[in-house]
């Protein structure tokens, strides 16, 4: 979706194939970010959904990539590739 103009009948057709789609939807998860979206809700930012417990596991662990602390993809694979 790099062209941001899009012809009204293009737009009928993905409001449609949209439609068609959420007929289909059977989890509450889906449905429940469409409502959101509907209602205009700015709150769609994964961040806002995962737990203090989660957002200060990511925290620490960009600060201990900062601070030098962390091993490259390669050497983690190579280390418990057995496991893979």
């Amino acid at each position: 979706m790099g062209n941001l103009i899009i012809k009204n009948s293009d737009l009928d057709k993905d409001k449609l194939d949209i439609i068609q789609w959420v007929t289909t939807l059977k989890d509450n998860y889906s449905i429940e970010r469409l409502k959101m979206l509907k209602e205009g809700s700015t709150n769609l930012d994964w961040w806002n959904e995962i737990t203090e417990v989660e957002r200060n596991a990511i925290d620490k662990g960009v600060e201990d990539i900062k601070a030098g602390r962390s091993k490259p993809h390669s050497e983690a694979r190579n280390l418990y590739e057995k496991w893979l």
